[in-house]
């Protein structure tokens, strides 16, 4: 059984639920908008892509639905549960066991080895040294880097790195994967491919896949396609 899979038979069930997000950045006297009154649900086994260009806040709103930050008004349910009254305790244990991130400049550890980067998660998650051993040989394999297990992120690709971060997001088992502009480093083959990796592996896990990026070409992948402009979201 891999990483997500026991949530197979809840295909469909909402996990994520963004109710009338605001999120202003005071600049000297002014007051800007990041975000405005934004409305947004995720269904398990859902694998939306979000367009917009630079500036347009995409980066905040995902900073806000992986509870890395907190909006100005309005709340992000997880589960049915509000996370506005939660301790920072509460929201990193979310984000430990309950959410995948995958990020543009891949963020891997450059001292630790590919396998030791995928471990990572497992560790913060304190899983036993067998089960983090198997889970991540496991999730290497799944994404095609088992012979490259030990060699550390500057002696991999940069489509090997996204794939290791890839392997990272999904190897503690998450309900939802959010990923911040996941091809901007990569050539368009290569970009191709690893977008291929994440609609099989929501295909496969029933993973939520919630992709955010100014490049169209990740929009054929969609399961459903959302617009973000000006801090407002169009479905």
């Amino acid at each position: 059984m891999g990483p997500g899979s026991q949530f197979c038979h809840v295909r469909g069930a909402k996990f994520l639920d963004a109710q009338r997000l605001t999120k202003t950045y005071r600049v000297g006297t002014e007051t800007v908008y990041a975000l405005r009154d934004v409305n947004f649900a995720a269904l398990q086994g859902d694998f939306v892509v979000i367009n917009g260009p630079s500036g347009s806040g995409k980066t905040t709103f995902l900073n806000l639905m992986s509870v890395i930050d907190r909006p100005t008004s309005g709340e992000v349910l997880i589960e049915g549960q509000p996370t506005s009254t939660q301790s920072e305790g509460q929201l990193a244990y979310l984000r430990k066991t309950k959410i995948g991130l995958v990020f543009q400049s891949f963020n891997l550890i450059p001292v630790l080895s590919a396998a030791e980067n995928v471990e990572y998660p497992l560790l913060l998650q304190k899983r036993p040294r067998d089960e983090r051993q198997a889970r991540v040989a496991a999730m290497l394999a799944e994404v095609g880097l088992s012979d490259l297990a030990r060699r550390r992120p500057n002696e991999l690709s940069g489509g090997q790195r996204q794939r290791v971060a890839i392997a990272r997001a999904l190897v503690g088992g998450p309900m939802i994967v959010l990923a911040d502009e996941p091809t901007a480093n990569l050539d368009s083959k290569t970009g191709e491919a690893v977008m291929d990796l994440m609609r099989r592996l929501n295909e496969e896990h029933c993973v939520t896949f919630i992709v955010v990026t100014h490049d169209p070409a990740v929009s054929r992948y969609a399961g459903r396609r959302v617009r973000i402009r000006d801090g407002r979201l169009e479905e």
